[in-house]
């Protein structure tokens, strides 16, 4: 007889207070039948940094993951969305719960920094990148079998509904259908499953848009599914999310400010302009609502802090002590952190017209541009037959021709929603839902790895 039952810490990414409730209908249950909370936001409130945050019980400035990604000052190169666990500075919450008790095992379902760590199972997105341009979808896997056997099953992993103009549930849905095999085959005490559908819509259409009561259903219909698995077998589920996503209208073009400032290097490559990250005296590395501001010589610094504070959006400029406040004073951080004001965000670009951006800037690449970029989520709607443009490229790919998917738009003012600041609306707040928990409150971030611990280990 197991000595726990097992867990589930489902994660519903976009998930607020506010939009629990008629279209929600599964995870309401489960909320009434146990307890919901409210997470006080943390900065920066985007994925990689609260999740590190949930599963070590430390704050960016002790596990160091300031954000997305970040400026790497000794290569002088931007790094986003990497995956090695080693990224990450703590104890995860699977590496506690075992040194309590070695008969606990864990799965790792797409929560972010999995590969090479510690959890007993891992299934995470790894594309396959060849010598001739294209991305194939594909996933990586421990034990190593196990990616051949999801993909038999499943089919292989449908990236593009995960990320891109084509995001749909169809990825969510991937993920879940996966955990409940690494359920069936592994029994694993503790498993961590990533729903990331919501974050989808809710950035390209906004959270007051009437489509997102349709696609909350959607999200819903598969943790209903999990849910229910979990808890008719007599396992428990906690239900949490990493943000809340508010409405916005005001794009900040941060690192054009820093370049009619003078402050920003590029370098011209076939007539378009590329940000040199180590040339410049200062430059942004933008990432939703929080922006990193990477200044060469702190001499520039008192200049570059007016110059942010007099940018309209702009809320906050945190120094070294505000970042101390907040919790993100770390070295991976810029010397000043970008809060934008609500209703705004971070755009990335640079250049000043649109036949001088990169050639990556109209497609789909996550790891080449120096920022995030949401317009990603959007066919432009500019160009004519653009459905029509994609199938072509995808057809030449298939021939073996090289072709770029050049079909992302440059309008900034297309994203509807974001995340990223600490908003004042509770509304807006992540929600964790645990049955251990014996009346509503809220907690901070910080204290989920306690949550999760306390919900195993409860007799």
């Amino acid at each position: 007889m197991p000595r726990h039952r097992p867990l589930l810490i489902l994660n519903v990414v976009g998930l607020s207070r506010g939009l629990v409730g008629a279209d929600t209908p599964n995870i309401a249950a489960l909320a009434g039948r146990t307890a919901l909370h409210r997470i006080e936001p943390m900065l920066p409130a985007v994925t990689c940094a609260v999740q590190s945050t949930y599963l070590t019980g430390l704050a960016p400035r002790d596990h160091g993951i300031v954000g997305n990604g970040w400026f790497d000052r000794a290569l002088s190169e931007v790094h986003f969305w990497k995956q090695s666990s080693h990224l990450v500075q703590g104890e995860r919450v699977w590496e506690t719960a075992r040194a309590r008790d070695g008969a606990i095992t864990s799965a790792n379902c797409f929560w972010w920094y999995a590969m090479y760590g510690s959890s007993d199972v891992t299934v995470t997105p790894r594309p396959m990148y060849p010598a001739d341009g294209r991305k194939i979808p594909d996933i990586w896997t421990h034990p190593p079998e196990l990616r051949d056997s999801l993909q038999s099953e499943l089919g292989p992993f449908p990236l593009f509904k995960f990320w891109g103009p084509a995001a749909a549930i169809e990825s969510s849905a991937w993920i879940a259908e996966a955990a409940l095999r690494v359920r069936s085959r592994s029994a694993p005490t503790l498993t961590f499953v990533y729903l990331p559908h919501l974050d989808y819509p809710l950035q390209k259409l906004g959270p007051e848009h009437p489509e997102i009561a349709d696609e909350l259903r959607a999200v819903d219909a598969l943790a209903g599914r999990l849910i229910e698995a979990y808890e008719s077998d007599g396992g428990r589920v906690i239900v949490l999310s990493e943000y809340g996503i508010e409405s916005v209208t005001e794009p900040i073009p941060i690192n054009r400010v820093l370049r009619d400032a003078g402050l920003l290097a590029l370098r011209e490559e076939r007539g378009r302009e590329l940000l040199d990250c180590g040339a410049s005296r200062a430059f942004a590395v933008v990432d939703h609502q929080v922006a990193h501001v990477y200044v060469r010589d702190p001499v520039d610094c008192p200049r570059v802090r007016e110059l942010c504070q007099r940018t309209p959006g702009v809320e906050l400029v945190l120094d070294v002590e505000g970042q101390a406040a907040m919790g993100v004073d770390h070295p991976r951080s810029g010397e000043l952190v970008l809060v934008a004001a609500a209703g705004a965000w971070f755009s990335y670009g640079w250049w000043l017209e649109p036949r001088r951006a990169p050639d990556y800037a109209r497609t789909v690449d996550i790891h080449r541009k120096p920022g995030y970029d949401p317009c990603e989520l959007f066919l432009d709607p500019a160009l004519p037959l653009v459905e029509a443009r994609v199938a072509w490229a995808l057809f030449k790919r298939r021939l073996g021709f090289r072709s770029l998917i050049k079909v992302i738009p440059l309008d900034d003012h297309l994203v509807r929603g974001s995340h990223g600041r600490v908003s004042d609306d509770p509304d807006l707040d992540p929600i964790l839902i645990a049955p251990t928990l014996h009346k509503n409150g809220v907690l901070a971030a910080t204290d989920v790895r306690d949550v999760i611990l306390s919900e195993l280990f409860a007799p």
